[in-house]
């Protein structure tokens, strides 16, 4: 059995965020959690919230007391700018005797990740999750409203990984040797078009749900009425229309690294049954 550490995890109140803390709890980890806003922010019993920011590192000194594993973001502050501020953090973390961190990948090269990897004085390793399963909650409005799931290149393929896997390859990689210097890539056990994901969704809901395919036109103009900034839709269109085969190939790392199977999307879809019953 794996000793009790404590784990100081920013990024606590996002999607990965969230899920590092659960998984850390239910491992019977001390966790301390950081955020910009700790009146905001809402955690499980048991979390230390700490409040604190990663574009002011040397506020933070306190927060990485007695810590032995840090999980890092790449960006930070009110506009979520890449964070300028990994040597420095990384100093103290090493100061206050941090072994082992673990940093989210953010998509493409940043300034945090490369001072990671630069880092020689901690055991880091590097989470690269493909396409998130909470992304399927975008179609909830759709779906509870008309019935409907509305998206182009409904053929794409992704192999999408249930969010509580990133936690759980988090969590193993904060308190356990032999995880250093590497960089996983996290994805679930299978491959699944649009059409896939909408008839197992359509299955846990228990109803119908149709899936109308939208030409890339349609769906330039609905994306843009929706107010999404033209790098985010271009972002998009590369990301659907031509996904690279990272983002479509299964890897097999949360089995290598957490020994259980990664979950299947049936399995989320279940959990989020209610959402898109539009029940909560």
């Amino acid at each position: 059995m794996t000793q009790t550490q404590r784990i100081l995890v920013t990024g606590a109140t996002g999607t990965v965020g969230r899920q590092v803390v659960a998984e850390l709890l239910d491992r019977g980890h001390e966790v301390r959690a950081l955020t910009r806003d700790a009146a905001k922010a809402s955690f499980p019993a048991g979390v230390e919230v700490v409040e604190g920011d990663l574009t002011a590192p040397e506020g933070l000194a306190t927060a990485l007391e007695g810590v032995t594993g840090l999980h890092l973001i790449t960006f930070g502050g009110a506009a979520f700018s890449p964070l300028e501020t990994g040597p420095r953090l990384l100093e103290l973390a090493r100061s206050a005797g941090v072994r082992r961190v673990t940093v989210l990948h953010g998509g493409g090269p940043t300034p945090l990740e490369d001072a990671v990897r630069a880092d020689d004085g901690v055991d880091w390793t590097v989470l690269m999750p493909v396409e998130f399963m909470a992304n399927a909650l975008e179609w909830r409005e759709g779906i509870v409203a008309a019935g409907e799931v509305r998206e182009p290149f409904v053929d794409r393929l992704s192999a999408m990984v249930h969010e509580g896997d990133i936690g759980a390859v988090a969590a193993v990689a904060l308190t356990q040797e032999g995880h250093g210097g590497q960089e996983y890539v996290i994805t679930g056990p299978e491959v699944l078009t649009v059409g896939d994901k909408v008839k197992t969704i359509a299955t846990a809901v228990g109803r119908e749900i149709a899936l109308v395919e939208l030409t890339q036109q349609q769906a330039l103009a609905q994306w843009r009425a929706e107010g999404l900034p033209e790098d985010v839709i271009d972002f998009l269109l590369e990301a659907y229309g031509n996904t690279p085969e990272v983002g479509r190939t299964v890897s097999g790392a949360v089995e290598k690294v957490t020994g259980r199977p990664a979950r299947t999307f049936a399995q989320w879809a279940a959990e989020h049954a209610d959402a898109f019953r539009g029940q909560s």
